[in-house]
């Protein structure tokens, strides 16, 4: 590979990576937005948050968020040894921005009709989070350019 292309190659990776930590941050900015929603609400004669549906709602987003955090530390901590990073900065930027649109996705529902709405910027997460699956490579190529690294580590 040339070396114009090694670096085109790296500095894409370099992206990708401040991509998933961007997607950590919408993701971590929903959990948090819907678990202050659901604390506030009444329903049942209780705060929303008291229901066990909620709850495992809430556990789960917190689940996406730590995953995405974790593997985006490990893209980045690669980056930092000068390790090649194409397949962990793929895998970063995919599972951080899947997982930024779910927790989105998921305070909307949370929040129910204002999550919808532009008074909460929670709708703004959800349209953000679309937006990051889709530039620097939709997600479906970052599963091809993982696919090739694997591959390739078979050679």
């Amino acid at each position: 590979m040339s070396g114009r292309r090694a670096r085109l190659r790296r500095c894409r990776g370099e992206g990708r990576i401040s991509i998933a930590a961007g997607c950590v941050g919408i993701a971590r900015a929903g959990l948090e937005a819907a678990a202050r929603s659901v604390s506030q609400r009444k329903a049942f004669g209780g705060p929303l948050s008291e229901q066990q549906g909620v709850r495992f709602m809430l556990a789960e987003m917190a689940r996406e968020v730590a995953a995405a955090r974790a593997v985006t530390r490990v893209a980045a901590a690669a980056k930092d040894r000068g390790e090649s990073i194409a397949e962990v900065s793929s895998i970063a930027k995919w599972t951080a921005s899947d997982a930024a649109m779910r927790v989105a996705t998921d305070a909307v529902q949370l929040l129910g009709a204002t999550g919808y709405s532009r008074e909460t910027g929670v709708e703004r997460l959800m349209r953000d989070a679309k937006g990051a699956q889709i530039y620097e490579g939709t997600n479906q190529i970052h599963r091809l350019i993982v696919a090739d690294e694997v591959l390739r580590g078979l050679d």
